[in-house]
């Protein structure tokens, strides 16, 4: 039987904090709908206190949903997303930003580890109007990156000015957040860099299914929940999205957990037999892999993924022990 401890973090159960917070919210008996409730209420403040940020906050069910919506906020039909080429937005939403958008086109920008080239801003930024392209109008940004690295708050900040100098809005893909956190990010300090728009990751941080929309820029709330009623994104019971943040949050286990994930990363590093191919910052390890050996590695039941570099990807989460980590550097030595 196949195992897929280390294929993804979206791949462990979710954690006994989240787990413990729905069932409470269950036992609360009625309650008024649509994101309404009292245990809503808590979770959001909850997240502004993570944030030390006064925004708006939606629960909602999925992160592709959650990037696509915030960029369809941010941007219309006719202009441009400015991402990392490799971004989440770019390569693996099956064009949910442009279907959310109605045909906004999202144009990847280089950089090394996932993080995006700030002289890749120039051209783009300089470039005139003219009715035969999609003008850039918003910048996505991604931390922890898809590569497991992660941006400190002044290159941040060195990404964001250019774009916010232009009038154009910002968005952060914050799947993996909470690791990017453990790994040393400030989360206060994204309310001073200029971002409109949030998305902080509870499915990948070990929750159950869900996502919340921070809005940090309160003109965008006007109308918003009509647009995530109309995306499929405004839950009846979303007392049960908003829950497992309160469970996450109440005791700090949203960062603690990431923090586990990170270091159990660390110890698979330390253990790889592989070329790793990015720094490993925050919960992933890619290395160089032939597809021999790969197909050896499925072969002896542990399965993952090869990646958009072409590296092989390991994701370790909040579930990850170290006798999997040893268990799987067993299987590494034996292959290589």
């Amino acid at each position: 039987m196949a195992r897929y401890d280390f294929a993804s973090d979206n791949t462990a159960p979710a954690t006994p904090e989240a787990m413990a917070a729905l069932i409470a919210a269950n036992g609360a008996g009625f309650t008024s709908g649509y994101g309404s409730d009292t245990v809503s209420a808590r979770a959001a403040d909850l997240v502004r206190t993570l944030l030390d940020a006064d925004a708006d906050v939606r629960f909602v069910t999925s992160g592709t949903a959650a990037n696509a919506i915030c960029l369809a906020t941010l941007c219309r039909p006719f202009e441009a997303v400015l991402a990392h080429e490799h971004s989440h937005v770019a390569t693996d939403e099956t064009g949910a930003p442009g279907f959310f958008g109605h045909g906004l086109r999202i144009a990847g920008l280089p950089g090394a580890s996932g993080r995006i080239d700030p002289a890749s801003l120039a051209a783009p930024l300089a470039a005139p109007d003219q009715p035969h392209w999609q003008p850039p109008a918003a910048l996505s940004v991604t931390n922890s990156t898809e590569y497991g690295t992660v941006y400190d708050a002044a290159t941040l900040k060195a990404l964001i000015d250019p774009v916010k100098a232009m009038g154009y809005g910002v968005h952060l893909d914050g799947a993996r957040l909470a690791n990017a956190a453990a790994a040393g990010f400030d989360l206060k300090a994204i309310r001073t860099l200029g971002v409109d728009l949030l998305v902080i990751g509870g499915t990948k941080a070990g929750m159950t299914p869900t996502e919340a929309i921070v809005l940090f820029d309160k003109s965008l709330t006007r109308r918003f929940d009509a647009r995530l009623k109309q995306s499929g994104q405004l839950p009846s019971k979303g007392r049960f999205y908003a829950a497992p943040f309160i469970g996450m949050l109440e005791d700090g286990a949203y960062i603690r957990h990431a923090a586990h994930a990170n270091a159990m990363a660390k110890k698979l590093a330390a253990a790889m037999p592989f070329p790793i191919l990015h720094p490993v910052e925050a919960n992933g390890i890619f290395v160089q892999m032939d597809e021999e050996r790969l197909s050896a590695l499925h072969a002896a039941g542990w399965f993952v993924y090869r990646f958009l570099d072409g590296s092989v990807r390991f994701m370790c989460s909040w579930a990850t022990t170290e006798a999997a980590v040893e268990e799987l550097a067993e299987a590494l030595r034996g292959i290589v």
